[in-house]
């Protein structure tokens, strides 16, 4: 099977994205894994700090390689969002397929410092992962919002700067690069923000290397679309999940209250949340 780093680079050549779902339960596991498998499109498993502590970190790694290996699929894991040394490093031991140490609350300088000791320690892991840092702050919240994450990039003079990534990437060493194009984590209630697509096409044309788009529940999938035919190579959707598999939850208990069995009043809540896996992953295709 060919690696993830295979099939990035086979993605930003043919203008698509590989869909990047996080999830804190084997429902989700299994949503992501359907979903991809029913459309035959390999797929990225994300994990932030609080959801691998939920799943305990060499657990989740373990369910993911046996499913990669025992149906033959494409089916990869990202340490999503990482704001330590310690905790990228625990993630490469455990495995991971990708990390992201997640600096973009920090200074430049501190930025590159940490992201290039954790890319340089991914590199003599031993194992080909691939390393991405976070360049602008977009939030870090995923729930529906009634305003735009404090201090998080929207207005296009703040956003990531095409000189400011060359600086950042060189100095790192990373493979891939998150920027802040508009985009914020989480659902604002109204619609999100216009994502800044030209901007996106500034930043590929000029680092040549794929981009990730973080935070893109509530985005339009026109803007999504344009994204990726300027470049985004991965495309990271929560938020809509969580809302997905809650109201799954609601409904199943609602139409079921005397059912106690878990696997079955879960099931509604696990179809909810692969529908819109694969309606995601339709839309990354087509572009």
């Amino acid at each position: 099977m060919n690696s993830l780093r295979d099939y990035v680079s086979e993605a930003r050549r043919n203008r698509s994205a590989i869909g990047h779902f996080n999830i804190s339960t084997l429902d989700g596991v299994f949503a992501v894994a359907d979903a991809a498998a029913n459309l035959k499109l390999p797929v990225i498993i994300g994990v932030s700090e609080g959801e691998r502590d939920y799943t305990g970190v060499r657990q989740i790694a373990a369910i993911i390689k046996s499913l990669r290996e025992e149906k033959n699929q494409p089916i990869f894991l990202n340490a999503d969002h990482t704001y330590s040394f310690e905790r990228v490093k625990e993630a490469i031991d455990a495995g991971f397929d990708a990390v992201i140490f997640d600096g973009a609350k920090l200074p430049m300088k501190e930025n590159i410092e940490i992201t290039k000791k954790c890319v340089e320690y991914g590199r003599k892991s031993g194992h080909d992962i691939l390393m991405e840092g976070e360049l602008g702050f977009i939030g870090t919240s995923s729930k529906v919002l009634d305003e735009i994450p404090p201090g998080a990039v929207v207005k296009e003079e703040q956003m990531t700067k095409v000189g400011d990534a060359l600086l950042f990437v060189r100095g790192t060493g990373i493979d891939l690069l998150a920027p802040a194009v508009g985009n914020i984590h989480g659902v604002l209630r109204g619609g999100d923000p216009a994502l800044n697509t030209n901007r996106v096409k500034e930043l590929s044309e000029a680092l040549d290397m794929p981009l990730v788009l973080h935070g893109a529940s509530g985005n339009t999938s026109d803007d999504v679309i344009k994204c990726v035919r300027n470049g985004v190579t991965i495309v990271h959707v929560n938020t809509e999940l969580r809302l997905a598999y809650r109201t799954g939850l609601v409904k199943s208990l609602s139409e079921n209250p005397d059912e106690v069995a878990p696997y079955k009043f879960l099931k509604p809540a696990k179809l909810a949340m692969q529908k819109v896996i694969e309606e995601k992953l339709k839309i990354l295709q087509n572009s």
